[in-house]
């Protein structure tokens, strides 16, 4: 059997101060999706800072 393609991808959260890649998840590649921008702790600022998606 032929594998099923996945309309999902992986993708890197980017502190927006610090500029580290600190966690990975996946996100749907749909067409006309939102970009992903959540607040997670950064270890190197040792707070809770805005994380943005980046590609890799």
């Amino acid at each position: 059997m032929a594998k099923k393609k996945s309309k999902r991808e992986n993708v890197w959260l980017e502190c927006t101060e610090c500029r580290q890649r600190n966690y990975r998840t996946n996100v749907s590649v749909a067409e006309g999706a939102p970009k992903l921008e959540l607040k997670k702790f950064c270890k190197s600022e040792r707070k809770h800072t805005v994380h943005k998606l980046r590609r890799k």
